[in-house]
């Protein structure tokens, strides 16, 4: 299992859609919502996805193909 922590930048097309509970239903990761900033024109959450490395994957690039942009949260 592998823990990662990412920024999610929602267009505002998505918004109202409820992308991370279907992250959680459509792959094997756990899902937790650390921080969000949410209004009518745009989405940033902070998310954790907590899975094995080859569904993390996965789910990320479903992230991607809806539109929705993924960066890595820079720890130091």
């Amino acid at each position: 299992m592998e823990k990662t922590r990412l920024w999610l930048m929602f267009p505002a097309r998505l918004i109202t859609r409820p992308v991370i509970w279907e992250l959680g239903r459509n792959f094997s990761v756990v899902t937790n919502v650390r921080q969000a900033s949410v209004t009518d024109e745009i989405g940033l959450v902070s998310l954790e996805l907590d899975g094995e490395r080859p569904e993390v994957k996965k789910a990320i690039a479903w992230l991607e193909e809806l539109g929705i942009k993924v960066e890595p949260v820079e720890i130091n």
